[in-house]
């Protein structure tokens, strides 16, 4: 029985130690996942910023080259182009007067280069945010 009792407590001991490490393991696995969640959902948010914003940047830049070359505000595609650039340009419409030639015809918009310089900043900047909240969590 002596002899028994060494044995049974190796026995006990071993499965202790096999048992915690399996609690290891599923912990580590545990984090890993979650690490991949939140990368999954940076990925998204980042990848949305950036997809938003290249579409304004596209959008703007569009307004930018019909009013250059002088494009007939009355055509469809133009007049489609300025209703939708019109509510990202508002805040800077009269920030400056901006150069024309042709009479009028061709204007180089400064209020459009702006925006444009404007909202890559904003999209930058929320970029660093999302990158500041899920990469330096305390």
């Amino acid at each position: 029985m002596s002899q028994n009792q060494p044995d049974e407590t190796n026995l006990e001991r071993r499965q202790e130690l096999q048992h915690d490490e399996e609690a290891f393991r599923l912990r580590q696995e545990e984090n890993r996942l979650d690490i991949a969640r939140r990368s999954n959902t940076y990925i998204w948010l980042v990848n949305s910023i950036y997809w938003l914003g290249g579409l304004l940047e596209i959008l703007l830049g569009l307004r930018f080259v019909l009013r250059l070359f002088g494009a007939n505000p009355q055509n469809e595609f133009a007049r489609l182009i300025n209703n939708l650039s019109a509510p990202f340009i508002a805040p800077f419409s009269t920030l400056f007067i901006s150069p024309t030639s042709d009479g009028g015809a061709n204007i180089f918009d400064v209020n459009i280069v702006i925006a444009i310089i404007a909202y890559a900043l904003l999209s930058y900047l929320a970029v660093s945010l999302i990158r500041f909240i899920f990469y330096h969590r305390v």
